[in-house]
Parts: C-alpha cells; sequence; structure tokens
C-alpha cells in the first residue's frame, strides 16, 4: 500500500511539473501588454502641445513615461508623431504633427539644450502644418524642466528655415518663436509680443490654447495681457476668456522669477464655480510665464 501511494504521488507530482514548464515556454503576452500599460501610466504628467479641431497648437496633459529627461523628450516625440503607439492614447479631437513614418536617428542632451537628428521623412508635413510642426516640438520639450531650447537636423543637416517654406528659422529654437501667431503691426517700431492663453473646451473637456500677439504697444506686458484676456479673443473661435470685462489690475510687482498680482474683487464677480475661478487664475499663470519668462505667479488679495 505504502509503495503504491509513493508512486502515485510521483505521477501526480511528475505531471504538475510537466504541466508547469509546457505552461511557461508559451510566451506571455497578456503580462507584456499589462506591464507595457501599467509603465505608461505611472508616468509624470507633461503639457503636450497637439493639433486641435480648429486647427490651433493646443496645451493639454499627458502621462509621460521615462526615467531620464531623454526618455521623457523620446517619448513626447512618440506622442507627436503620427501613427506611433503613443499616439493611441490621444483624445479624439486631438491628432499628431509629426509626419508618419519620421525616425529619431540620434537624441542628445547638453546643457539644457535638445539636439534632435530627425529622418528625411520629417519634411514630408502637409502644407499650412508647417509652422504647427516646430512649434508643437518646441513648445512641448521646453515643458520638460531640463530643456530650455531645442536644435533641430534632418538627415544630419541643421534645419535653417521652416520645412518647405523659406521662413528663417535661427539656430536655437526657444519659446521665442512664438505659437499660434497673429500680427497687428503697423510700424516696425515699438513691436510688443506676447502670448495669451485663452480656454478651449470640447465636450467636458477644458484645455488652454496660446496665442503669441504682435502688435504696436508701449504699455507693460502685465497689463497687456490682462487687457487681452478681458476682451474677446478672437471673432469666430471657440476660444473662451472668462476675465470679467470690468476687473482692475490694482497692483503688480515683477521680482527676478515671480510675479505678484493684486485685482479688484471684480475679478470674483459672475464666475459661477470655483472651477471657472481656477481656470481664469490658470489661464493668467500661464500668459505671464510665457509673457515674461518667470516660474511663479502670486494672486495676493
Amino acid at each position: 500500500m505504502i509503495k503504491e501511494s509513493i508512486k502515485r504521488k510521483l505521477v501526480i507530482t511528475t505531471f504538475a511539473l510537466i504541466i508547469f514548464l509546457v505552461t511557461m515556454s508559451f510566451p506571455k503576452t497578456e503580462e507584456k501588454i499589462k506591464n507595457e500599460s501599467f509603465s505608461y501610466e505611472t508616468g509624470q504628467n507633461t503639457s503636450i502641445y497637439l493639433i486641435d479641431k480648429s486647427s490651433y497648437v493646443a496645451r493639454t496633459s499627458l502621462l509621460v513615461d521615462g526615467t531620464s529627461t531623454i526618455e521623457e523628450a523620446k517619448n513626447i516625440l512618440s506622442i507627436l508623431t503620427i501613427g506611433e503607439k503613443y499616439s493611441s492614447y490621444l483624445p479624439s479631437f486631438f491628432e499628431a504633427v509629426i509626419p508618419k513614418g519620421t525616425k529619431v536617428l540620434a537624441i542628445d542632451l547638453q546643457e539644457k539644450t535638445l539636439k534632435i537628428n530627425f529622418s528625411k521623412e520629417f519634411l514630408s508635413i502637409p502644407k499650412g502644418y508647417e509652422e504647427k510642426l516646430i512649434e508643437c516640438i518646441v513648445y512641448s520639450l521646453t515643458e520638460l524642466d531640463e530643456v530650455e531650447g531645442v536644435i533641430i537636423f534632418v538627415d544630419g543637416n541643421l534645419l535653417k528655415t521652416v520645412p518647405n517654406t523659406s521662413i528663417l528659422l535661427p539656430p536655437l529654437l526657444t519659446r521665442e518663436i512664438g505659437i499660434n501667431k497673429t500680427y497687428h503691426v503697423d510700424s516696425i517700431k515699438n513691436v510688443m509680443k506676447t502670448t495669451i492663453y485663452y480656454i478651449a473646451k470640447e465636450n467636458d473637456y477644458t484645455y488652454y490654447v496660446p496665442v503669441t500677439l504682435l502688435e504696436n504697444n508701449e504699455k507693460e506686458k502685465i497689463e497687456v495681457i490682462i487687457e487681452h484676456l478681458k476682451s474677446m479673443p478672437h471673432e469666430k473661435t471657440n476660444l473662451i476668456s472668462y476675465l470679467n470685462a470690468s476687473t482692475q489690475l490694482s497692483n503688480y510687482e515683477i521680482l527676478e522669477s515671480q510675479v505678484l498680482l493684486s485685482f479688484s474683487p471684480l475679478l470674483y464677480e459672475g464666475l459661477a464655480s470655483d472651477e471657472i475661478l481656477e481656470e481664469v487664475k490658470y489661464a493668467i499663470s500661464l500668459s505671464m510665464k510665457d509673457s515674461l519668462n518667470v516660474k511663479d505667479v502670486i494672486f495676493v488679495n
């Protein structure tokens, strides 16, 4: 009886071992998919600039994976590239802009300057999207703390003009290039450049659209930003500003890396909810940071 019991246990153990080894020999497709998804979902929230339904370069926030600035930059470029795996995470009303098939041949970061060498497919950008292509790349990558400027090469050659145009580009691309640019210039004197962040909505989704205004103006940039946010952004657009037209900027102070703002109580009047108030403050802050190159905007009561 004891011998029979031992035999039975050996058979069961052997059979179980065979099943285990056979199971282990199959590729773990489901596990790989789960791990890849998990890796993406544990990334950092980063602002990405994409094309919206109105053909604006728009700012939204997505999770970007990466343990280094180089890895984050590569994943941002993947999100911006049509047909790449991360572009499938985009909301339906945003689209990527880097032409399909474009490869990053090399990427390097030195002294907060990111050098990128794209394959020749980069130049196959459709007409009307040439400047948007550069704006999406530069504004997205300079959201990274360690990146202040971008140098673009195509097949090893420095990109000197906006693709397929005669518009000259500086060797080092920063936010100084502007975004969604509009011009109201009558003279070459006193030309001011400010970037205003407006609110846009798609169903229940809220995002921000920066517009760089070039105009003849002698006022302080802070005052110009508030004036534009108090007025209608543009006719026949979906851009919104909830800032009360009667709001007065009672005082402000520009420090080394901060701006202190004090408003009249009218800033809060007519706002239906705390959420809208936060959107107003956020639009003001983003506009001040880009236009004045400061890190913090503080609202003082």
